[in-house]
């Protein structure tokens, strides 16, 4: 006869682990813990056992909501195949994750120390800590693998959500431009994530908390990376809409590979002949396309005027919004929108801490190409197949405005043409930029 062992017995059938012993269930092994084994869980089991935490109300609630909004009516659609032997790096299909024991994961961030937060969010802390290549083992800091451990507070079922979401997206999303989910902790009320360590932290932090501005050939590569995650989310028969893109939940390793993190408002797109999927509005002010704030109808296009936001603060330096500007300059997109559709004007928004280190094909083809993002219909938006179809040639683009400018000071004889907006900038132009609203209210600012 086969003993019930709490929790365990939901995946009994499911998951299969070697040499896991099953202790029968007392009270210190109840419903708000889990036998702990040495093993891995697919993400697809592992979100299901955690429902069991629930009762069916609950349940039902978080099959049908992403982990930020009160109610959702369309349920989230996961693969339930066996995850294979090895995995592509592009696939959609549950991947295995490593189990931690709290206790494991105290020890690797050094008991959770405050000089180990790497940073915080809704969803909790995350710290910095270190762990042993084969296994969960603590390390010693510095040796093993460096990960991120986000820690959860325990402040009831919106959180849980987001950690059910995280589970259930990263743990079958595989693209070297989504962050990596290693493993997770759910043991009593504890529920913690852990990821790949993302050595030069949030693009936010770079554009924006830096002294020393981001190159433009980083900032072209990011948007690039950025554009590519977000585009395997949207291919395929069975879309993942983001519903969260800024510049916070874009991390950059060492070589400054983008890779997307926060999967917490994920939600799964339409499929067959709908158009679009019905949520209550969440997200980030400033970022959210307007007819999705409107109508809570969510498309992948969604994603793409996000992405219209990011690229826009990528070229100016700004934030999507911010209250300590002058009441016409608050809102990026609105201020910067009569700017993208005058290619004699566009040179005006560029990040005046670059100082004229920028391609001027460059400008032109991002400042176009946000406009596009950007549009308040909807289906004039580009795919982000399409997106990334005009970034990739950027990278290449060696046309810098300072050597086009300083080519046009050495030759004082020649006959100035006009510039066309595409090729050129004169020194009447270079003033005209440090002499722009961009640089005015930054010197306001001082």
């Amino acid at each position: 006869m086969e003993r019930k062992c709490g929790c365990w017995a939901v995946l009994r059938r499911s998951v299969s682990v070697k040499g896991a012993g099953c202790k029968p269930s007392s009270a210190s092994n109840s419903a708000n813990s889990i036998p702990r084994t040495s093993l891995v869980y697919d993400a697809e089991s592992l979100r299901f056992m955690t429902l069991s935490f629930l009762n069916p109300a609950a349940e039902t609630r978080y099959l049908n909501a992403s982990n930020r909004e009160m109610c959702a009516p369309n349920e989230v659609q996961t693969s339930s195949d066996n995850p294979p032997d090895a995995l592509p790096l592009e696939t959609k299909a549950p991947r295995q994750l490593l189990q931690f024991s709290f206790q494991e994961l105290k020890s690797a961030t050094g008991n959770f120390r405050p000089d180990s937060i790497l940073g915080e969010g809704g969803f909790g802390y995350v710290f910095k800590g270190w762990i042993e290549e084969n296994g969960t083992a603590p390390a010693k800091p510095g040796s093993g693998i460096t990960v991120a451990v986000k820690s959860l507070k325990p402040d009831g079922l919106q959180g849980h959500r987001e950690w059910v979401a995280e589970v259930d997206f990263l743990g079958q999303l595989h693209h070297p431009n989504l962050v990596k989910l290693i493993g997770y902790c759910i043991e009593d009320d504890q529920r913690l994530l852990v990821y790949e360590f993302m050595t030069r932290g949030s693009l936010e932090n770079h554009l924006f908390r830096r002294t020393i501005p981001l190159p433009w050939s980083n900032r072209i590569k990011i948007a690039l990376g950025a554009a590519k995650g977000l585009a395997f989310l949207h291919r395929g028969p069975e879309p993942v809409i983001y519903r969260d893109f800024k510049t916070s939940n874009i991390l950059l390793d060492s070589e400054y590979n983008a890779k997307l993190s926060d999967f917490g408002l994920a939600k799964a797109g339409p499929q067959g002949d709908k158009t679009h999927v019905s949520t209550r509005v969440v997200g980030t002010y400033g970022y959210a396309a307007p007819e999705y704030v409107m109508t809570g109808h969510l498309t992948s296009k969604s994603d793409v005027f996000s992405f219209g936001v990011v690229l826009l603060e990528i070229l100016t330096g700004r934030r999507s919004m911010d209250k300590k500007r002058p009441s016409g300059e608050q809102n990026l997109v609105a201020w910067a929108r009569p700017y993208l559709a005058d290619k004699r004007k566009v040179y005006q928004l560029v990040d005046p801490r670059l100082e004229l280190n920028y391609s001027l094909k460059g400008v032109q083809k991002v400042s176009q190409l946000s406009y596009n993002c950007l549009s308040r219909d909807p289906k004039s938006r580009p795919s982000m197949d399409e997106v990334v179809k005009v970034l990739s040639p950027l990278q290449d683009l060696n046309d810098l405005a300072i050597l086009s400018h300083h080519a046009r000071l050495s030759q004082p004889g020649r006959r100035k043409k006009k510039p066309d907006g595409s090729h050129q900038v004169s020194l009447n132009q270079s003033r005209s930029i440090r002499d722009s609203p961009v640089n005015a209210s930054r010197q306001r600012c001082k």
